[in-house]
């Protein structure tokens, strides 16, 4: 399937919307699936002309919550849901919806891309600003707990090593 610019798209539409061709028609000579078309039917119905127009967008957690329990509330499909609410894929909103179902609302946040940075100075600074209160249960806390533990594992680990190297040092002098 090729790209398909906005224009071609709204004539495509208005072709089976003035009501002289079907859409098993159209997408047979346009060479697309008929479900796209019907789609694009859909989004134009909503939102006219400007639904193509619109450029790619991240959406925040909140909307894609909402979005998922409209879709729950109504029963609409996602087909129909992408239409109403604007959004490019009706793939996304299923995408959405299993993501929330798996791991609910935390795995519908948005997630940097791309490599973290080798600062360690930055990570440092940026735990020691939040001060988590010990009890509290939050991310910040735990990584906070994480981090102080492995700090006390480190330690311990020195100094097992100096305890072992002074009794090395202990039977070395007894021999002589």
């Amino acid at each position: 399937m090729s790209n398909f610019t906005a224009e071609n798209r709204i004539q495509m539409v208005l072709r089976y919307i003035n009501g002289n061709e079907s859409i098993k028609e159209i997408s047979r000579q346009v060479q697309i699936n008929q479900s796209v078309l019907s789609g694009w039917i859909r989004l134009y119905e909503q939102h006219g002309s400007e639904a193509f127009l619109k450029n790619y967008t991240r959406y925040s957690s909140e909307f894609k919550m909402d979005v998922i329990n409209y879709m729950n509330e109504t029963g609409t499909s996602s087909v129909d849901t992408a239409a109403i609410f604007n959004i490019s894929s009706p793939g996304m909103i299923r995408n959405w919806r299993t993501k929330w179902k798996l791991g609910g609302i935390d795995a519908l946040q948005l997630k940097k891309k791309g490599r973290p940075s080798m600062r360690k100075e930055t990570k440092k600074s940026e735990t020691k600003k939040a001060a988590p209160i010990p009890g509290d249960g939050t991310v910040e806390a735990l990584q906070a707990k994480i981090e102080r533990l492995e700090m006390e594992n480190a330690y311990l680990k020195k100094l097992n090593a100096l305890v072992q190297m002074q009794e090395k040092l202990q039977t070395k002098s007894k021999r002589k």
